[in-house]
């Protein structure tokens, strides 16, 4: 590996580690970036994966704030978050990357699609019930707690086998069947996404270290480490339309980057 491309990756995880903070869709710059460079898809997932964690931690210990109050959500969920992970990491090591990833475009765009629509969604489905739009979490109906659980389950199955967008369409879950605040969500979903990434980078590891390149994931690591403080920051300080406008943008993004490539 020589000096210009270890600076590459480098910078590519410090974006991925700020987009994945404020958003969520940080590997559709550094998976790329690893292609690029002419490393193997599955040891590129894999490899990213692993060094992604970093980011995470200081992402979500960036938004630890808005996460005051919410340890009874997070306890709820963590473990929809670590079996979606470790099932998803194992479906990466033993199906054909290719069916999946036909469809990931289609995945990202239904999150962009349910964040922009989510506040609608949530009014017209508080309404149809007779509540006030503004019920908390820990107030849902058991069906809408038990649907939200499933599809933090399928997102963490997702996130652990590619996890492009993986935020995005958590987001867009959460926006949909919650009426938090933004920001609150935007925490959740960082703690959510780490745990995701760590449970399948563990998962890798003991199953198929092979497809781990120390390198990149060390490279990656120091990088996103940087990302996940510069994006707490700049995450924490948006208005809540401005964040749903860079959440609907990102995605947009993503779609065309992995439908045009070639």
């Amino acid at each position: 590996m020589g000096l210009a491309e270890a600076a590459l990756i480098l910078l590519a995880g410090v974006a991925a580690g700020t987009i994945n903070t404020v958003v969520g869709s940080g590997t559709l710059v550094t998976f790329p970036t690893l292609l690029f460079f002419g490393y193997a898809p599955v040891t590129a997932n894999v490899s990213n994966t692993v060094g992604l964690i970093a980011g995470g931690l200081t992402g979500s210990w960036g938004y630890r704030h808005e996460l005051g109050g919410m340890r009874p959500t997070l306890l709820r969920w963590m473990p929809m978050s670590l079996l979606g992970g470790v099932t998803g990491a194992l479906l990466l090591l033993v199906l054909d990357p290719d069916a999946f990833r036909a469809i990931v475009p289609v995945l990202i765009g239904l999150g962009v699609l349910l964040v922009a629509l989510g506040p609608r969604i949530t009014a017209w489905s508080a309404a149809r019930r007779g509540e006030e739009a503004s019920t908390a979490l820990g107030e849902h109906s058991r069906r809408r707690a038990l649907v939200l659980s499933f599809l933090v389950l399928a997102t963490a199955v997702y996130g652990g086998y590619f996890g492009a967008a993986q935020g995005v369409i958590l987001m867009g879950v959460l926006t949909t069947l919650t009426s938090e605040s933004l920001q609150s969500l935007n925490a959740i979903k960082n703690v959510l996404s780490t745990i995701v990434n760590a449970v399948a980078a563990l998962t890798f590891v003991l199953v198929a270290p092979e497809q781990v390149d120390w390198r990149v994931a060390g490279l990656i690591a120091v990088g996103s480490l940087v990302g996940g403080v510069v994006g707490s920051r700049v995450g924490r300080r948006l208005p809540p339309n401005v964040l749903r406008a860079v959440i609907i943008v990102i995605g947009v993004v993503a779609i065309a980057r992995m439908v045009l490539a070639p």
